[in-house]
């Protein structure tokens, strides 16, 4: 199982980005769905359109079901919370405060990410996060 970030969603999305072909080989590696967080679709539709790319696939993603949203905020909220805090000199975005709850929902899953900071996160506090990742 995985659970996927911002960045590999774009370069999965954008040809021609950094990491796209990178990206495209671990795609076809994993089984979907891919799980993933609303505050990472938000990112990702920005950054995609930011740059000139239609957001539309992101869309067609979610609706052949290859992601799905695993997380609600709202029920999740004094955990994320707590996430934010601790990294605060990070300074860690709710994107990634979700990745890392949704690890710890998922012991068995590794983040899919571009993000060095998964490197240094832990999850129930002391537990380093299995991500998949460019060295």
């Amino acid at each position: 199982m995985a659970l996927i970030d911002t960045g590999p969603l774009v370069s999965f999305l954008a040809a021609g980005v950094k990491y796209h072909s990178w990206t495209c080989e671990q795609w076809k590696l994993l089984r979907p769905p891919l799980l993933t967080c609303e505050p990472v679709l938000t990112a990702a539709a920005f950054l995609l359109k930011r740059d000139g790319h239609d957001a539309d696939p992101l869309f067609a993603l979610l609706d052949r079901g290859v992601i799905r949203i695993a997380l609600n905020i709202q029920e999740e909220q004094t955990d994320l919370r707590a996430l934010m805090n601790r990294y605060r000199n990070r300074p860690m975005s709710l994107a990634d405060a979700c990745l890392v709850r949704l690890s710890e929902l998922h012991a068995d899953a590794e983040v899919f990410t571009l993000d060095s900071d998964f490197r240094i996160y832990r999850r129930h506090g002391n537990k380093v996060i299995p991500v998949l990742m460019p060295d």
